[in-house]
């Protein structure tokens, strides 16, 4: 066993050794970074929060940096500047991805959206989901599933009311999430109507997110790939199959139905137009290759909006007035009684900012999901060689006093008046990415988080739990593909007295 890891260590040293004498002549072109320590370069100064510390050492070696993580040379761009030149100027040439190995692990990779690389076969799925679950047409079609959706997390929440029992803020606005990607996907609930068993589907989520987004020595030591040290591809596995066994079920029904002759009705849904193209001849699609897809949207979908739905009323939360204010302008414009409905959003002026705010202080993805150099680029004067892995730190540009005034308060007056938007064409707020791999979810969730959010002020007052203080909410970040809060937000709804009795009353 000695012997055997002592052979490791020499093969990674000298593995080491000569992709430094190859690339010595290319390094003086590199943007500037951090002296890395032999075998592992600066994987040391990633931490448990690296979108954190790569902005503090951009502080250091500028807005475009190198730094060696094991093997693998990385590219982080922190300034607005740089990830235009990135995501706008090189867009083509920086469109690769490269694929961690917890990614790989799941079944087949090569049919995701998110991962492979932007080829014909990409180009097909991300059409399919463009044109069949995010174009205006359709958002605005699907709007009463929204709304449907919305009232039953404000049910949700009135059952809580009753008892004065805190409400997880996350695991109810995930629920509500995953139930309408399951009906916009499925057609059916995912989550029964006490929401119990969303939890089950957040775990394997969150166990994707999580240790995909972990530095992994397999990543940075391809040679130690087959190994998984860090046992990430054991523990992400399971996840990946109990998902792919549930919407294996599914498609396995809608298949026996629509070759049913007693069943002639269709869906109408994004799996019957998945189906509808595995029947075309010379289609890339079949009902194993759509899995994938369905898992991407799943995950990036359910995830990311009760994400940033939670962060949203941790911030108010903390600003008792900002809350106030926001909870006033719904009451004073839409009413307490009228139902919220998406056409309502345009009329919330500060509703909008309290989210834009929100994304820029807590952007979902802190630092995209990597790119990887196509070919060797000049960038801003320096050159990025070929398969570099490149990242954009959008946190940091989200926090750079250069383009923010205060940038660490959360003040949402700062969009009011302001023509600052999220679609990718303000490289100082990027918090859906920007190019061609920018998220194509982007339509979807911003209706979801409004409308959420919105029903939520508009039904209840919130209060912090006995004992916890705005001034003293843990509002610590967990590092994972996706950004999410440490500690789940709990919070108390509270309406008002006579509505409270009837409710009371129906329970009896």
């Amino acid at each position: 066993m000695e012997l055997y890891i002592l052979l490791i260590c020499i093969s990674i040293f000298w593995f080491f050794f000569f992709n430094q004498l190859l690339r010595r002549s290319s390094s003086k072109k590199l943007p500037p970074g951090p002296a890395g320590v032999p075998l592992i370069g600066s994987l040391h100064r990633l931490g448990p929060r690296p979108n954190q510390s790569l902005a503090d050492l951009s502080k250091i070696y500028g807005p475009i940096m190198t730094l060696k993580l094991g093997s693998v040379t990385t590219i982080v761009a922190s300034s607005a500047d740089a990830a235009k030149a990135i995501l706008k100027t090189h867009d083509h040439s920086f469109s690769g991805r490269p694929v961690p190995a917890s990614i790989a692990t799941q079944p087949n990779p090569d049919a995701t959206i998110a991962w492979v690389a932007a080829d014909n076969s990409w180009r097909s799925r991300r059409r399919i989901c463009a044109t069949q679950m995010f174009s205006a047409q359709k958002l605005d079609q699907l709007q009463h599933l929204r709304q449907r959706k919305a009232q039953e997390l404000v049910s949700h929440i009135k059952r809580h009311a009753v008892s004065a029992a805190p409400v997880d803020i996350g695991g109810a606005a995930f629920a509500t999430t995953l139930n309408l990607i399951s009906n916009t996907i499925f057609s059916i609930d995912m989550v029964d109507q006490d929401f119990d068993s969303a939890k089950e589907f957040k775990d394997l989520v969150w166990t994707i997110m999580e240790n995909a987004g972990k530095p992994n020595f397999s990543d940075y030591f391809p040679v130690l790939r087959r190994l998984d040290l860090q046992g990430l591809k054991r523990r992400i596995r399971p996840a990946y199959r109990r998902l792919h066994e549930i919407f294996d079920e599914v498609i396995e029904k809608r298949l026996r139905d629509r070759g049913s002759d007693l069943v002639n009705d269709r869906k109408g849904d994004f799996l019957d137009a998945l189906l509808d193209q595995c029947e075309e001849d010379g289609s890339d699609f079949n009902p194993i290759t759509i899995k994938p897809v369905i898992l991407d949207l799943f995950i990036a979908a359910s995830d990311t909006s009760a994400i940033t739905t939670e962060w949203a009323m941790a911030e108010l939360l903390r600003k008792p007035d900002i809350l106030e204010r926001a909870r006033n302008e719904i009451i004073g414009t839409i009413g307490a009684d009228h139902q919220m409905q998406e056409s309502d959003m345009d009329r919330l002026p500060y509703l909008q900012a309290v989210v834009k705010e929100t994304m820029r202080l807590h952007p979902a993805a802190p630092l995209l999901l990597p790119h990887k150099a196509r070919k060797d680029v000049e960038l801003q004067g320096f050159i990025v060689p070929k398969n570099t892995q490149v990242l954009v730190n959008v946190w940091a540009i989200g926090r750079d006093p250069k383009y923010w005034e205060d940038p660490s308060s959360f003040l949402p007056e700062r969009f009011l008046n302001s023509s600052l938007d999220y679609k990718g064409r303000d490289f100082e707020y990027i918090p859906f990415g920007a190019g061609r791999r920018m998220c194509p979810g982007m339509p979807l969730a911003i209706r979801v988080i409004h409308l959420m959010l919105a029903s939520i002020l508009q039904s209840f007052n919130w209060k912090l739990p006995p004992g916890t203080t705005p001034e003293k909410m843990d509002m610590e970040e967990q590092f994972g593909f996706t950004l999410r809060k440490a500690i789940p937000l709990l919070a108390i709804p509270v309406i008002e007295t006579k509505l409270l009795k009837v409710l009371e009353e129906d329970q009896e």
